[in-house]
């Protein structure tokens, strides 16, 4: 009879799981055994970088990653990267290594003690074994729950003296579809309303994107001459940054954004929660007079909303159905475009404007960005305008450590598909979380290009310290003495300092061709200003 292990690996190969992100440990050995040839597993230095590739390798690739962690400590080290990966709603199935179940009454080394209990609240489910025949079976649960609307990662428990226990062949149903489409008579009620609003906006979240609904959300902007902005602290970008209806992210504080929608009689919230606030300036949601709409996959956010109609659907068949819906006519007077930046000339030190400017000119054709930028996220957005969905991924918990691995992640997923380029922003601060990732980039010859704004410490913290007025006395804001580019070095990513404002666009262009063709990572390492900018 084939063993538990056995059977599981034919799951999973069913499945689609056939690459492993993980740091081995000895509680995990039992299930790496006899590993099959036509898997591949790849290694992180540290969990959660581990958890962090593997976030990027779903959203990329839109299926379901697997996560191999060890007991209590990995678990412990990969939570900062679950939490993110669970508001990402990336579909991670995460096999958790356990000492035995003989010793486990006399309390071994390497126990865990509540392995069910850890990983809450960040997974949907944590499953475990009543018995080792179950194992695969719960492998197949996994993965159906985690690629479940809301998505997000599910953890298995598993003895390791489950994997060597003699079983059947397990029948594997991967054909599923999970999507919600509107319930009619609420889609006729808002097509009325929305064909009858005179100053419509869209504000459009992760979710969008995450559905593919892309090019339904343009269509239903168009149809309605609607303004469209992303909604407060995006983790993905859910429509074209340069269309004309587009006007920007809107502020995460409630009174500035309730503000910017006072100028709106329907505003219609897709993909996204009512709203994600922080800092706390009080304010109305919308202002009395706008009539809000809200799609989510998610029942929680439907239930958390605030104000206004909420209906539990998929977002993208939702804007596909109003677009059909909705007679053809003339939209209503389109907003104003959204002003251009001011443009961005060469400065001693760098500013992160020219930066970014920089970064834009370079970018090859279709190239995904991943960003754990936050001092310079309002900047990098109005530099730089995403055009492609699933164009560009950043965190969606406001935990640090995400963007490096991610990127190498997203990476992985593009080699295997459309190999598109890929460019992670970051700020040296972020870096420093999860910067073993780099060893992994190199060593699976990964092509992707770093940029790090070095603005020798944590601005956004300082934005924050001052917007509270509270920046006198606080300590630790500054991280002096770090040489970034010997240690991504010593990792093997070739690295470009560039302090020469008139040479950038230049290093920059030779970067992403260097990458593409020795396939490694490389990191352009630029010194920037570092005056403190607001935080709203």
């Amino acid at each position: 009879m084939p063993t538990v292990r056995e059977v599981t690996h034919d799951v999973m190969r069913t499945l689609g799981l056939t690459t492993t992100f993980g740091n081995p440990g000895s509680t995990e050995l039992p299930f790496l055994t006899r590993w099959p040839a036509d898997f591949r597993y790849v290694l992180a230095l540290q969990e959660a970088s581990a958890v962090g590739m593997a976030d990027g390798y779903a959203l990329a690739s839109d299926r379901a990653a697997h996560v191999n962690l060890h007991t209590g400590p990995g678990m412990g080290n990969a939570m900062g990267n679950l939490e993110t990966a669970f508001y990402n709603r990336a579909p991670l199935l995460v096999s958790v290594g356990q000492q035995v179940r003989p010793m486990l009454a006399v309390r071994p080394l390497l126990t865990n003690d509540s392995p069910l209990d850890l990983p809450r609240p960040y997974a949907k489910q944590v499953l475990e074994p009543a018995r080792a025949e179950d194992v695969p079976l719960l492998f197949q649960q996994a993965w159906h729950l985690a690629m479940q609307a809301p998505r997000g990662p599910v953890v298995i428990s598993i003895p390791m003296d489950d994997w060597d226990v003699e079983t059947t062949a397990h029948e594997v149903r991967p054909e599923r579809s999970w999507r919600s489409a509107p319930d009619p008579r609420a889609l006729a009620g808002w097509t009325r309303e929305l064909g009858a609003a005179q100053r419509p906006a869209l504000v459009l979240g992760a979710g969008v994107d995450a559905s593919g609904g892309w090019d339904d959300a343009v269509a239903l902007a168009e149809r309605l001459g609607a303004a469209v902005f992303t909604a407060p602290n995006s983790s993905r970008c859910p429509f074209p940054e340069n269309h004309p209806l587009y006007q920007g992210q809107l502020p995460m504080a409630m009174g500035p954004l309730g503000e910017r929608l006072g100028a709106f009689d329907v505003v219609l919230v897709a993909g996204a929660q009512v709203f994600l606030y922080y800092p706390h300036v009080p304010g109305p949601v919308v202002p009395p007079g706008t009539r809000l709409l809200h799609v989510t996959d998610d029942p929680l956010e439907a239930a958390r909303a605030p104000v206004g109609e909420s209906l539990v659907a998929d977002p993208a068949l939702t804007l596909a159905a109003l677009v059909e819906s909705l007679p053809p006519g003339k939209p209503a007077v389109s907003p104003p475009r959204r002003p251009a930046p001011e443009a961005a000339t060469p400065t001693s030190p760098i500013s992160p404007a020219w930066l970014f400017t920089c970064v834009a000119d370079a970018l090859p054709e279709g190239t995904v960005l991943v960003e754990e930028n936050t001092s310079a996220r309002k900047v990098i957005h109005e530099r730089i305008r995403v055009r492609r969905p699933d164009g560009y991924f950043t965190t969606g918990s406001g935990g640090l450590g995400y963007g490096l691995p991610a990127a190498v992640g997203v990476a992985l997923a593009h080699e295997e598909g459309d190999g598109a380029p890929v460019c992670l922003l970051i700020g040296d601060g972020s870096l420093h979380y999860s910067i073993q990732a780099f060893w992994t980039a190199a060593t699976e010859q990964v092509p992707l290009v770093v940029v790090i704004a070095d603005n020798g410490g944590y601005g956004i913290l300082k934005s924050f310290a001052e917007f509270l007025g509270q920046r006198d006395g606080v300590p630790a804001l500054d991280v002096p003495g770090l040489d970034h580019g010997a240690i991504a070095g010593g990792y093997g990513a070739r690295v470009e300092h560039v302090t020469d404002a008139d040479a950038l666009p230049k290093q920059l262009s030779e970067a992403f061709v260097r990458a593409l063709q020795e396939r490694c990572p490389v990191v352009v390492h630029v010194p920037v200003d570092a005056t403190v900018e607001p935080l709203l």
